[in-house]
């Protein structure tokens, strides 16, 4: 190979050799870095990942009367709030009121909350009425959508003077608003007068409306509301409330806190099946048909014992209407006619007396309907087709009872020696009107006319001792007692 030529050739050779140990290690250390580049992307990616956005406002609907069920709801979801680390809570609230016990559950809850509690009467043409206004006044914000109103917050007396309806009251003064009627009417007044007052000062609100709300009935408007100082603001939507909300400081149990609530998310928080359940058989009409259901059950079951489907369905009914009655005001004095009127029920099934103790039995029922429960709050009374249906389910089954009573004192007996009378026997041996017959399996002595003869057809006509009577068919049946002489 000419010279020139093999130079070349070892240069290409080593031109070759110094790119490739050139390019590999800036390969590797791109490698590397394209490597080093997609961990530290997973990594923030991760991150990010793991870093947690804001905790969402809670919203919650409270409608209707103000009940256990509805205490139980807004508790736990003030306590779900708590671990949740939520900001805020919304209490959006439409009531006409309801249970004293059950109000003043729901305003402990919310003082004690360390979460702030926003009560906001909505939608339109919603009310925050007699219970719903102590709620508002103890929450940490107050608010109330357009075209709703608040107040009437005056107690209903539960015994008032004639026969629990409230008497004439004397013309207001200046010096005495709202006279009482009674001690006691006076006494209600002034405890949910110095309760309200209590909350008004708390929260920095009108305490003399308020007052005015007890004792006279007050009530306002949204605007007449935010006007007079007794709600903090109105706000046609969510959006708007938090966005009012937002900056206000509110005095919690651990001093004052700032709100910070533009643009937080929120979740609505809806009552699960244990608040529907609770707020179904707490209702009065049901809990007292519960009752009667299970103890109808159980005499069911004691009077046909093995059924067993009476007996469960019994109990599990009785207990349900024990515990829903449990958490209702109910007045003692029902109960124990309800229980009166179930016993005479009970003692006309074992022991008739033609219609004196199922007619009694149901009176009682009815009259413990009437006053079971010890409260006027609205949606806590036991509705009249219901008391209706109690008394004549009470009354067909004493009918029922009576009926089948005359029927088995008239009918004719088919046991005993009394239940031999009238049946037919057959003669084994006869003379001059003595013989044995053979009846009812045995054989007996037997007396009767003279002329019949062995194996004849006859008939047993009354029973003297251990004596028959007999006679050929078709003849009279003797009515005698048994036993009597001959």
């Amino acid at each position: 190979m000419p010279r020139f030529a093999q130079q070349q050739a070892e240069g290409r050779s080593h031109d070759g050799l110094s790119v490739r140990s050139w390019l590999s290690p800036t390969l590797v250390l791109l490698r590397r870095l394209a490597l080093a580049s997609g961990l530290l992307a997973g990594a923030f990616g991760l991150a990010a990942q793991d870093i947690p956005g804001p905790a969402p406002v809670i919203v919650l609907t409270a409608q209707g009367a103000v009940s256990p069920a509805m205490s139980d709801y807004i508790r736990r979801t003030l306590d779900t709030a708590v671990k949740r680390g939520s900001p805020l809570v919304v209490l959006k609230l439409d009531t006409p009121g309801g249970l004293d016990t059950s109000m003043r559950e729901i305003i402990q809850a919310v003082l004690a909350s360390p979460v702030p509690v926003a009560t906001w009467v909505a939608p339109q043409g919603a009310r925050a009425a007699s219970a719903g206004t102590y709620i508002l006044y103890a929450s940490h914000i107050a608010a109330m959508a357009p075209a709703t109103n608040l107040g009437a917050a005056t107690p209903v007396p539960l015994t008032a003077p004639g026969g629990g309806t409230d008497a004439p009251r004397p013309p207001q003064t200046e010096a005495d608003p709202a006279p009482a009627t009674s001690a006691m009417h006076s006494k209600v007044i002034n405890d949910a007068v110095a309760y309200i007052r209590g909350l008004a000062e708390l929260r920095g609100r009108n305490a003399d409306w308020a007052e005015s709300a007890v004792r006279q009935g007050a009530s306002l408007s949204a605007q007449a509301a935010m006007a007079e100082g007794v709600i903090d603001f109105v706000a046609a939507d969510l959006a708007s409330l938090l966005a009012q909300a937002d900056g206000r400081v509110v005095q919690m149990a651990d001093g004052p806190r700032t709100l910070a609530t533009v643009g937080l998310p929120h979740e609505v928080v809806t009552p699960d099946w244990r608040t529907t359940i609770l707020s179904v058989i707490t209702n009065p009409n049901v809990a007292l048909i519960l009752l009667l259901v299970g103890v109808y059950g159980i005499i069911l079951e004691f009077l046909n014992p093995g059924v067993l489907v009476a007996g469960t369905i019994g109990g599990i009914s009785l207990l349900l209407g024990l515990y829903a009655l449990a958490l209702l005001p109910v007045n003692l004095a029902g109960i124990g006619l309800i229980g009166l009127g179930l016993a005479l029920i009970l003692a006309e099934v074992f022991s008739p007396s033609f219609g004196i103790l199922g007619i009694g039995g149901t009176a009682a029922l009815v009259l413990g309907a009437v006053i079971l429960i010890d409260t006027d709050a609205p949606g806590f009374a036991v509705s009249v087709p219901v008391i209706a249906g109690i008394a004549v389910a009470g009354l067909g089954a004493t009918l029922i009872v009576a009926r089948l009573a005359a029927r088995s004192f008239g009918a004719r007996v088919v046991s005993g020696t009394e239940g031999m009378i009238g049946a037919e026997a057959t003669i084994l041996d006869w003379h001059e009107g003595r013989g044995h017959v053979w009846a009812e399996g045995e054989r007996w002595q037997a007396t009767g006319p003279d002329g019949l003869t062995a194996q004849t057809a006859i008939r047993i006509t009354a029973i003297r001792g251990l004596v028959l009577q007999v006679a050929p068919r078709g003849a009279d049946i003797e009515t005698q007692p048994p036993g009597a002489g001959g």
